[in-house]
């Protein structure tokens, strides 16, 4: 493959040989473009962030070995590394080609014993594009179906349909072997879609001489016109390097053509994908009037997650709050039975355990009141941890809108959580203590008579049916008995349950949900009139970055898009 350099050389009529003394180590991309309006020969090498521009064809071979140095190193080893030259003339055609190293069977001093194996690897990273025409460089004078390049160039296109094939070396072929030749040139031997080229380069002689280009193009000529056996190919322009470069320049027009299609439908499914990428970010910080929207756009989302106004049942904290109130109420319900069970063994070891100096049939109520008032306060615990539940939810719930309204802003999505963290750990402070309260009230052992009575009622007393006039007037005169006392005790037991089932939800939800909400969104809005604006909605760099980049790949798409619309 590096003898494609010594054709392209006299195409770009520059002094590039391998007589000068360039061998091929990193893969060289020439680009060809014709100028007109008089614009004398100039061109530009770059390689990593290297890049040269001149005017002098001589200097071609010195840049080409200087980069060739500096990225593989001085000596015979490879890089795979891109070096790019593009040269602007009046006397070239509009061409691309990559030369790449020659494939090397044995390696030489100062070469890794798997140089071999490391060119063929970096050749196949090229040819193995679908976009790509293989040119693979074949002397005449070798058995061409056991050549490397063009086995190499089969394993990547079986069907030959991206694959020139260039002879070279036509003056070396032994005689009685022209007809060979010409069976391969004319598809009899391996077949390939787009043909063979057959092209007579300088010889060392020549080079040595400093034959010009022009002289070397005419001699070329010259052979195969006079050829007994090569000058049929001249007249079906299967010869000379003329012909390669016109041939190569429509090869490269028509595989163009065909690529434009499948390129335009690859640009507009990334135009699409990098559209709806972008779409996800917002369009950058803020103007000055947008400002507040930000956060105001932050407390409308906790306004309305704080009154259940929210469409999505997923995101209705009601609905998560609703399940853990209803734990706390199955919780009292589960109570009730080791309740009753409890005053029952106190009424049935009263006597042995309790009664001092009453008479037989007389209760001391404080026995039986200081009994509930354990029992009661023993919910006190279950009561901080729904507290403590209910506290992650709505903790989690305001974050996650943060996040979601600041995710552009990290400075502000960090503020704003620090805030509900802080806000949420003084509410749930209140909210203890007002429980505390509550369980303490319960120590008084309390409830109206009309209430109680009616409780009492509703349960099922076998030995007690009637309701008269009288009892009512009593009452209390038929529950002196203490093997009613269980029963009673049970009948408030249940009414300390109701109250609690309401009021530690009721206290909660006032507290972690209610007036946090309300502090949050007051200190939210007190932020923008005290604090640096700027600052304060700074974006995340990372994002900002992300978002810049995405904005120049789309100019350069929809630009990419509208150039390929012309020609589809």
């Amino acid at each position: 493959i590096r003898l494609i350099l010594l054709s392209i050389c006299q195409i770009i009529k520059i002094y590039c040989t391998v007589g000068l003394g360039i061998v091929t180590r990193c893969p060289l991309e020439l680009k060809l473009r014709k100028i007109k309006n008089g614009v004398q020969w100039r061109a530009t090498i770059s390689y990593s962030n290297v890049q040269i521009e001149f005017d002098n064809p001589a200097l071609v071979e010195r840049y080409v070995k200087e980069a060739q140095n500096k990225l593989a190193g001085d000596g015979v080893g490879i890089c795979d590394e891109l070096i790019t030259l593009e040269i602007k003339s009046p006397e070239v055609c509009d061409l691309t080609l990559i030369d790449l190293p020659g494939i090397a069977r044995v390696p030489v001093k100062g070469q890794p014993e798997d140089i071999g194996d490391q060119i063929k690897n970096l050749i196949h990273r090229f040819i193995r594009k679908d976009e790509t025409i293989n040119l693979a460089v074949v002397p005449c004078n070798v058995d061409i179906a056991t050549t490397e390049a063009l086995r190499m160039a089969q394993e990547v296109d079986p069907e030959g349909k991206r694959t020139l094939a260039i002879l070279t070396k036509p003056d070396l072929v032994d005689k009685g072997t022209e007809k060979n030749v010409l069976d391969v040139v004319r598809n009899q031997v391996i077949s390939l879609s787009k043909g063979y080229i057959v092209v007579k380069c300088r010889g060392q002689k020549q080079i040595d001489e400093k034959i010009s280009l022009d002289e070397a193009t005419r001699v070329e000529r010259d052979f195969f016109k006079h050829h007994e056996h090569f000058s049929c190919l001249l007249k079906e322009e299967k010869a000379t390097v003329k012909c390669l470069a016109s041939r190569l320049t429509q090869e490269l027009v028509d595989h163009i053509k065909k690529s434009l299609p499948v390129m335009l439908e690859q640009v507009n499914k990334q135009l699409w994908d990098l559209r709806k990428e972008l779409s996800r970010c917002d369009g950058g910080p803020p103007l000055d009037p947008q400002k507040r929207k930000i956060v105001m756009k932050f407390n409308d989302k906790i306004n309305h997650l704080s009154r259940g106004e929210v469409s999505n049942s997923d995101d209705n904290l009601f609905v998560q709050l609703r399940a853990e109130f209803k734990k706390w109420m199955d919780h009292l319900d589960s109570t009730d039975s080791s309740f009753y069970q409890t005053v029952q063994n106190v009424v049935n070891e009263y006597d042995q355990k309790h009664r001092g100096r009453e008479l037989p049939g007389f209760s001391d109520y404080n026995v039986f009141e200081t009994l509930v008032q354990r029992l009661v306060m023993q919910l006190k615990g279950p009561a901080n941890y729904t507290l403590m539940l209910i506290r992650e939810k709505i903790q989690k719930c305001f974050s996650d809108v943060s996040k979601e309204c600041f995710s552009m802003y990290p400075f502000l999505h960090c503020v704003a959580t620090n805030k509900i963290d802080n806000i949420q750990s003084k509410q749930e402070a209140k909210a203890e203590q007002r429980i505390l309260e509550q369980f303490e009230m319960e120590q008084l052992v309390y409830t109206q008579d009309d209430i109680y009575f009616k409780i009492l009622n509703q349960a099922e007393f076998a030995e007690d049916k009637k309701k008269s006039e009288d009892k009512k007037k009593k009452k209390g005169s038929s529950f002196d008995s203490k093997s009613m006392f269980p029963k009673m005790l049970r009948t408030y037991y249940e009414i300390v349950v109701q109250r609690l089932a309401d009021q530690v939800p009721m206290l909660i939800r006032y507290f972690m949900l209610k007036e946090s909400s309300q502090l949050l969104c007051k200190e939210m809005l007190g932020l923008l009139d005290g604090a640096n604006v700027t600052e304060v909605l700074r974006e995340e760099s990372e994002i900002s970055r992300l978002r810049i980049n995405m904005q120049n790949r789309v100019e350069r798409l929809t630009a990419a898009q509208e150039k390929l619309s012309n020609f589809v």
